[in-house]
Formats: structure tokens, sequence, C-alpha cells
């Protein structure tokens, strides 16, 4: 089983086709928001290594994961600037947030469940790559097709942390996360992100 089939067995649903046509419009804040995205990636691997430094295989994985997340922003920082294309801070979709709504309070169960998350995002992120990449135009498209390897193993990583903290079979935790990404990706999403969810008829201005 390819990287891809493996992150489109997992995920709940396909990114539906009206968002696929909107980042192609939108191609410019789609930029902007994955370079966002890999600097958010980094941050939330650091603070994982700071806040649990006892955790060694956690610490190795999000030491690499940071380094490549890092290294991400920068090449998409190049293809911004290349284009002509002004970086700039937008606000936050509410992918991330939604999902980190479920996550417990404390303890091994929250950091669990904060590797669930992380899982599912990055396989989102591929599966995106994925989809966009024969659409774009040769430069971009190859610039996906050549991250859906690292973001695999990214979601692989989050996964099997998560399994080891929980120390027991995390299936029908992971499938209540599930549920709830399907829901933000398949329910109508005022703001264009590159996590966002079938996008709005009538859009909120960029911010």
């Amino acid at each position: 089983m390819s990287h891809t089939q493996a992150i489109e067995a997992f995920l709940p649903c396909p990114t539906p086709e009206s968002w696929l046509q909107r980042a192609v419009d939108r191609l410019e804040i789609l930029l902007v928001d994955h370079a966002n995205c890999e600097k958010k990636a980094a941050s939330t691997a650091l603070n994982l290594l700071f806040r649990h430094p006892e955790q060694y295989q956690l610490a190795q994985k999000m030491s690499r994961l940071a380094r490549e997340e890092l290294r991400h922003f920068e090449q998409v920082s190049r293809i911004l600037q290349r284009r002509g294309i002004a970086y700039a801070t937008l606000s936050a979709s509410r992918y991330a947030a939604g999902l980190h709504e479920l996550t417990a309070r404390q303890g091994q169960d929250r950091l669990r469940d904060q590797l669930i998350v992380g899982a599912i995002i990055e396989a989102r992120s591929c599966e995106r790559f994925a989809a966009l990449a024969p659409r774009l135009d040769e430069e971009l498209a190859d610039f996906y097709l050549s991250l859906l390897k690292s973001e695999a193993r990214h979601f692989q990583d989050y996964l099997r942390l998560a399994e080891q903290v929980a120390e027991q079979n995390i299936d029908e935790r992971v499938a209540v996360f599930l549920e709830r990404e399907r829901e933000l990706i398949e329910s109508p999403d005022p703001d264009f992100r590159f996590h966002s969810g079938v996008p709005s008829k009538t859009p909120r201005a960029v911010r």
C-alpha cells in the first residue's frame, strides 16, 4: 500500500471537490497559509519535546519533525518570494482548534490525544498535497508531491507515539477524533485555509 493509499484509508473522507476548486482560484492564500501551517507544525513539535523530555522516543521524533517542518517553511517562503506574493500571518482556521476541543485536560491522556490530533493533521495535509498536485503548475505540483513521503512519515510517527503513550489500543479514541475531522472537512466554512472545510458561498474577507 502506498503512502497516499494508507492515508486515504485512515481519513474519514476525501477533500471536497469544492475546496480543491477554491484552492486553485485562491492560490496566494493557499501558499501563505501553507507557510503558516509549516511554522505551526514545527512549533507544536518543539512544544511537545520541551513538555515531555522524559519521553525519549517522542523527543527524538519531534526534534527531527521540527527540523523538517522548518525546512518546508523555508521552501514555501522561497516560492512566495519568487512569485511576488507577500507573506502575512493569516487568522487561524477552525480546523486544529476544533480537533483540540476534544483533547483530555491532563496527564498521559492529554498527551495521547495531542499526538492523535497531530497524526490527523499530518494525514490531511498529505491527502491535500496529493489531491492538489494534478491541478497545479509544474513547480507547485513537483513540490507538493515531494512533501508526501515526509508528511506521511510524520502521520505514522504521531500515531505510533500515541499508541506507545496509551499502552493500549487507541482505535476507539482515534475514531472519536476522526468523526470530528469529518464534520470540520465536510461542513461549510466561512474562511478559506489549507485545512478549511467546504467553502462558503459568502466567504469572509481575508484577515
